[in-house]
């Protein structure tokens, strides 16, 4: 069965090269097993808690929150009974945020089944779900675009692009709604491009064109000069070089063929920038929307021979496999009844929202940008309000980065759909854009100053243009290699998301408005350490990092009960708490159920109270710091001080030293009294591997104990542990 919602974002080449490699070595148990003895001697690592002034304050039944998502079709009544959310809510996480994933699929979202088409007669062009109340909504489906342009997807990744499908009938078209007519700039501002993937270098000097309309009329063709165009690091100076002869000033459209140069170019990568189009229409039609932005059928991409042949590098196949991999600026959000995708359902807004999910609070609701429009958008919201559900933020699009737009034309589209909205209602909270997890920083091609942060540039355009950027979100999934040794991997993530957020505020998003981690889990893959122990200790440590980091709203991913997967061919897992049994109705609690309980019910107060973050410094052997111990504190609402401590070493126990540092302190103080111990560890939860049937052959609540407060608390391997006590005035 599939996940909730299994994101592609490695290309099938890496993963076919990752599966290669990870096939030439046993892949690390971890823990090696769960009954080896601890080393007789533990070591003592010492926690330092900096009291004097918290660097956060939150609310955790608005802050720890779940994510809902999509799913194949027919599952999300399997999986939304009566019973199965009373399960779900006994985790204890707060608020939803609800996950678009036509967004990701690059499909339009009719998130009413009632509504209208710009063109009724024939069933298709641009569709505006009716915003009138009628039968409350339970479900909805994405709606597949016939002029898409990328191959690949960040969904179930199986459609594929029309610019190299070899049927020249079909043809994809840009985004209208970047044109002048909708954003007001000249069309300069925003050119639409087509990137052409070789898969690897090879001898380049023609191309040819088979336009549809409307056709651009002035173009360029360039190169990559390095190598790869798609995937940017900080430490790359590449950039795109125009062929000799690849300027274009006056085209007419029709099948071109021009030669770029004399002699041919190694690259892999080559790209048509368009900025000025014909607006013309391939069709009758009245709609101005069908003569904007730039439409092509067909292209073709090589060398000519010493024959004075056309050699085409390009496969040309209605298949994403074998097609030649393509990725478009944008695409045009047009479509026709037959393309709806039954294969994935959205649950219904209706469901969602007036049901004991949303805990009486204010869900995340997401509106289409990227591939719909801003009636439909607007229609939405307007929706929502007419049924009196309690909104506050609206999240525009997701992962636009994910889908190689240019944050300047993300941010064109973003102002167009939130102008609709702030006219509804100015007390909706407008943000995004759910950005994917990256590395160092995330970037794009430089524009004419040299900036490559996409998004710094896209916060300077949304500046530009007025509208209200309320709050920001993004995701965070590590580990893309789901098969490695999770010891190791469990050690980066305080350092990981770190990076990510220290480069966020080097980029220029705003320190005082909300950040929300609007979804967070292991990897996008499906694997054993999500649903094995490694998952608690997983989400406990970003959780405690992010908040302690000023984070407002984190959101759990994989809330609903699943099945589980092997997408990497090396184990069965898949990010979830409760694991859905393929032969009864029972579900059985996984490890991020126990640690959404232990964050939630113990660390945290369930209070509608504040609750004031401090930093813990860790140091081991009064001076070293280690990565293998988390601390985080926090002061609740009842006077207790708590500390969330996480032990990463598989197979070590060790002694925790906690101490709290007060500036007029003359010396450190500690807790006093009894400590209350709520300890989560293979003492109270195993899995056995078993394919397929895999299962918990343990899974118990934490344990809790008292003791007398002390130097030094032990700490099992591979568990977390809540501190929970009073100390000295």
């Amino acid at each position: 069965m599939m996940s909730p919602v299994r994101k592609h974002r490695l290309n099938n080449q890496f993963a076919a090269v990752l599966i290669s490699a990870l096939a030439l070595r046993a892949v690390a148990t971890s823990a090696a097993a769960a009954g080896q003895r601890d080393v007789a001697t533990k070591e003592s690592f010492y926690a330092t808690v900096h009291a004097d002034q918290p660097v956060n304050r939150i609310n955790p039944v608005q802050a720890l929150g779940a994510g809902i998502d999509g799913h194949e079709r027919g599952e999300c009544a399997r999986m939304f009974t009566d019973k199965n959310i009373a399960e779900m809510l006994s985790a204890g996480l707060g608020p939803l945020a609800y996950r678009l994933r036509t967004e990701l699929a690059g499909e339009v979202w009719h998130w009413n089944p009632r509504g209208t088409w710009s063109d009724p007669v024939h069933q298709c062009g641009y569709w505006t779900s009716g915003d009138s109340l009628g039968e409350p909504i339970n479900v909805s489906y994405g709606y597949r675009l016939p002029r898409r342009g990328n191959t690949i997807d960040q969904a179930n990744d199986d459609g594929y692009s029309r610019i190299a499908d070899g049927d020249k009938q079909s043809f994809w078209k840009s985004n209208p709604y970047l044109d002048s007519h909708f954003t007001g700039e000249p069309d300069e501002a925003h050119p639409q491009w087509v990137v052409i993937d070789l898969g690897a270098t090879k001898p380049v000097d023609s191309i040819r064109i088979h336009w549809s309309a409307p056709y651009a009329k002035q173009y360029t063709v360039e190169y990559w000069s390095g190598d790869n165009a798609m995937h940017l690091h900080a430490d790359d100076d590449d950039d795109w070089q125009l062929f000799a002869h690849g300027n274009v000033n006056d085209a007419h459209g029709g099948d071109e063929l021009i030669r770029l140069s004399e002699r041919p170019r190694s690259t892999r990568f080559v790209r048509v920038l368009m900025s000025r189009s014909s607006q013309t229409s391939a069709q009758t039609s009245n709609d101005i929307r069908d003569r904007l932005g730039f439409a092509i059928r067909e292209i073709e991409l090589g060398k000519i021979d010493k024959h004075g042949r056309f050699r085409d590098h390009v496969r040309h196949a209605a298949d994403r496999h074998r097609q030649t991999v393509i990725y478009v600026s944008s695409t045009d959000p047009w479509h026709r009844a037959e393309d709806i995708d039954f294969g994935i359902e959205q649950p219904g807004l209706d469901f969602i929202l007036r049901g004991a999910l949303t805990n009486g609070l204010p869900v995340i609701v997401p509106v289409g940008v990227l591939y719909d429009t801003p009636e439909n958008a607007a229609a939405e919201i307007n929706y929502l309000l007419r049924r009196n559900y309690s909104l506050e933020e609206i999240e525009l699009g997701e992962e636009p980065d994910g889908q190689w737009i240019s944050p300047e034309d993300y941010a064109a589209l973003y102002a167009g759909v939130a102008r609709r909205l702030d006219a509804l209602s100015p007390r909706l909270r407008l943000g995004g854009p759910s950005l994917q997890n990256f590395e160092d920083q995330l970037l794009t091609w430089a524009d004419a100053s040299g900036n490559r942060s996409w998004m710094n540039r896209f916060l300077k355009y949304v500046r530009s243009t007025g509208v209200r950027f309320d709050f920001f979100s993004f995701e965070f999934y590590p580990f893309d290699n789901i098969c490695a040794d999770a010891a190791r991997q469990l050690l980066e993530i305080p350092s990981r998301l770190g990076s990510m957020l220290t480069s966020l505020r080097a980029d220029d998003v705003p320190s005082d408005i909300p950040w929300l981690m609007a979804e967070f889990g292991y990897s996008v893959f499906s694997g054993r350490h999500e649903v094995d122990i490694e998952g608690a200790l997983f989400n406990a440590d970003t959780v405690g990092t992010f908040l302690t980091q000023g984070g407002s709203k984190a959101y759990q991913y994989g809330y609903e009960p699943n099945y589980l997967q092997d997408e990497l061919k090396c184990s069965w897992g898949n990010l979830m708490m409760l694991q859905l049994n393929p032969h009864n109705d029972q579900v059985n609690r996984l490890s991020a159920y126990y640690a959404a309980q232990l964050l939630a019910k113990e660390w945290m107060q369930p209070t509608n109270e504040t609750h004031e973050i401090f930093p813990v410094t860790i140091t081991h052997k009064k001076s070293t710091a280690s990565p293998v111990i988390s601390v985080y504190a926090v002061r609740r609402p009842d006077k207790q001080w708590a500390l969330l401590a996480i032990n990463k070493h598989p197979i070590r126990a060790v002694r925790l030293n906690v101490h709290f540092n007060f500036p007029n302190a003359q010396q450190p103080i500690g807790f006093v009294g009894e400590v209350e111990v709520i300890q989560f560890s293979r003492k109270q939860y195993a899995w056995r591997d078993d394919g397929p049937n895999g299962h918990p052959i343990r899974s118990l609540p934490p344990a809790r104990f008292t003791q007398k407060a002390s130097s030094f608390y032990d700490l099992p391997p591979y568990s977390l542990i809540v501190l929970r006590g009073k100390i000295a005035d």
